[in-house]
């Protein structure tokens, strides 16, 4: 741990900045009836391609899907109600430290344990190998979905943390990844982050000739944490209607919406999250493809802890400039270091200086981030970057919320709310 005192003599001549709170406005459509969209959709799906006596397995993964619980639950009820046996298979690649074990643990700290959906959740790290790309690459799949008389694939369509494509994070990605386990993850991971961008959809594809998939089952979500499409898509139609539906996905995203920030504070990071604990999608910050993640300028970043969620897993921290030693005592390194090693990715294993407590991080940050002009400092707070409605910004932002169409001040500027240990509140979240 860095020398508390040495810290702060070096940030002596700073005084934290009051800040603002103020709500970010981003388009706002949302699914007014998730279920009712969910069963209707189904109920169409059968009179044309009738379930029942089906053993169909659905996809679960480890990302933060809003309502994820509700969702399985009511896809469960809708299929059981057309004749169908559906289970659930934990799809997440390496995540919940690689096991079979964590992963059912991951899905039930989401809600979805067999007691509250109503099916069998079957968890192994097994897989087959059901085709091979031109190159040779061995295309796992689940042994436990293999097994099924087909697979619905249930995934959140958005932009992916580390490459550009027409196929990011969503229902290929599920498949090539999700679906492959650990070892299948490892194996594409082998050929570099760069290649995803044409690798994820030929997976897909190759499983697709030779899996039976019910159909795709894709949410987009808007700025507010809220389902803004729930969409049953066909088979012959997924990877097709995957690539459109990105494209509103990325239109829907939250964003920073001031012109430059000296210090982004981050309440929290985790694999809930983003896939790199924080998304680079709106700090700019990436582990690859730096050149391909356009966002606000910012000089430093500090991190201050972890989500419950991501069980230890700091993935993305060697990203930020400054942490907390609470942050780092919160990290669960055989998880950690699972994820980076099977993503082939030191840097998102590193960690960036810890300082003894949140108000030294940034002063520390602050101290970091000051030109030879003196101006007053721009600073943002966010609770995570998928929290981005409501946010904080220091005073030296008001003419500029004041300008904005879409930033509107909530409330009078105030003093960081510190307690005796320098540790602060998080910030609400924006559901």
């Amino acid at each position: 741990m860095f020398n508390v005192e040495k810290v702060r003599l070096a940030g002596a001549d700073i005084e934290l900045p009051r800040m603002i709170p103020i709500e970010q406005r981003f388009a706002a459509d949302a699914v007014e009836d998730l279920e009712a969209a969910i069963r209707c959709q189904v109920a169409e799906h059968d009179r044309n391609q009738p379930v029942s006596g089906k053993r169909i397995a659905i996809t679960a993964g480890s990302r933060g899907v809003t309502r994820i619980d509700r969702i399985v639950a009511t896809l469960v009820d809708a299929l059981i109600g057309c004749g169908a046996k559906p289970f659930v298979v934990p799809t997440m690649g390496s995540h919940g430290g690689g096991t079979a074990e964590g992963q059912r643990q991951v899905l039930a700290e989401y809600g979805i344990t067999e007691e509250s959906i109503g099916a069998p959740i079957v968890s192994s790290m097994e897989t087959v190998v059901v085709a091979e790309l031109d190159d040779g690459t061995p295309v796992h799949f689940d042994a436990e979905a293999a097994q099924a008389d087909s697979v619905i694939v249930l995934g959140r369509v958005k932009p992916h943390t580390d490459f550009r494509g027409t196929h990011e994070s969503g229902l290929a990605k599920m498949l090539a990844i999700g679906l492959g386990k650990h070892r299948g993850a490892t194996t594409l991971h082998a050929h570099g982050m760069a290649a995803f961008d044409t690798l994820i959809p030929a997976v897909a594809e190759a499983m697709l000739g030779v899996v039976p998939i019910e159909f795709g089952m894709a949410v987009v979500e808007n700025a507010y944490e809220h389902v803004a499409r729930i969409e049953l898509v066909p088979t012959a139609k997924l990877l097709e209607r995957e690539a459109e539906l990105l494209v509103e996905a990325k239109q829907l995203m939250p964003r920073l919406l001031m012109s430059d920030i000296d210090v982004l504070v981050v309440d929290e990071i985790g694999k809930d999250i983003s896939g790199t604990g924080m998304d680079p999608n709106i700090t700019g910050r990436a582990q690859v493809n730096t050149d391909k993640f356009h966002a606000v300028p910012i000089k430093r970043l500090v991190v201050l802890g972890l989500t419950e969620h991501t069980n230890g897993n700091a993935c993305g921290l060697g990203l930020a400039d400054v942490t907390t030693q609470r942050c780092v005592d919160q990290i669960e390194f055989g998880s950690f270091y699972t994820n980076s090693l099977t993503a082939g990715l030191p840097d998102s294993a590193r960690i960036p200086m810890a300082l003894a407590n949140d108000r030294d991080a940034i002063v520390a940050a602050l101290h970091m981030s000051r030109g030879p002009a003196e101006r007053p400092a721009k600073v943002v707070r966010i609770r995570n970057t998928l929290s981005m409605p409501r946010i904080e910004v220091s005073e030296a932002y008001a003419q500029e919320v004041a300008d904005h169409p879409d930033m509107v001040t909530l409330g009078e500027p105030h003093d960081w709310d510190f307690d005796a240990t320098g540790t602060l509140q998080p910030l609400p979240a924006a559901r």
